[in-house]
């Protein structure tokens, strides 16, 4: 394992990896409401993609077993390329794995992973990630998995191996960096923080 000095989340070292956010996947999803996953996945990939942080998704079996991406988030996704894979861990598909690598020569070193299930399809490529010198953070909130106790039992594994947990909203703010960002409102708004949207629309109007 490669030692790797922990920096700071910024718009320019960051990228996001959403994996197995599929129909089917979702249909077993016991550990949040389908609703709010939904809601909290589509908000992190707006939000990304209004800071200009590149989103890289990717499914499984998507013919054969596991569906097609959930349709919110590919409305979200817009006309990006969806990869699709067999393998469990997605680091092991060489184009996923090969896209973050080009993207830390970039100097994109922090990946922030998403996906279904949180123990496997987040977590393992989060955890090969690290292996490689990667900076990843999962965002728990964007994650579902099929009972409390595979979330629980994921966590600690998570704290043990040196992966850091967060959640959508924090990670997307963090990258902003300042709420006078002249993208701030745009980025609530993915978000769909309206009270966080109100407040800034109110500050503007006392700004004129």
């Amino acid at each position: 394992m490669t030692a790797t000095t922990r920096t700071r989340l910024t718009r320019d070292n960051a990228a996001v990896f959403l994996v197995d956010h599929q129909v089917m996947l979702y249909s077993g999803v016991r550990d949040i409401s389908v609703g709010e996953l939904k809601h909290n996945v589509v908000g992190l990939a707006k939000a990304a993609k209004a800071l200009g942080i590149p989103v890289i998704a990717i499914t499984t079996a998507r013919d054969s077993m596991w569906g097609d991406t959930i349709p919110e988030l590919k409305e979200a996704l817009g006309n990006d390329e969806i990869l699709d894979r067999s393998t469990v861990n997605a680091w092991d598909f060489a184009p996923f794995a090969e896209k973050a690598r080009s993207l830390k020569a970039q100097g994109r070193d922090h990946l922030i992973f998403a996906g279904v299930s949180f123990e496997v399809c987040a977590s393992l490529p989060a955890i090969s990630s690290l292996e490689e010198g990667f900076q990843p953070v999962v965002a728990l909130d964007a994650c579902g998995t099929f009972s409390a106790a595979k979330r629980e039992a994921n966590l600690f594994r998570l704290v043990h191996k040196g992966v850091d947990v967060s959640d959508y909203a924090t990670l997307m703010v963090e990258a902003m960096g300042d709420n006078a960002d002249p993208k701030a409102l745009e980025v609530y708004a993915a978000l769909d923080m309206p009270f966080a949207t109100l407040a800034g629309q109110i500050a503007a109007g006392y700004a004129k």
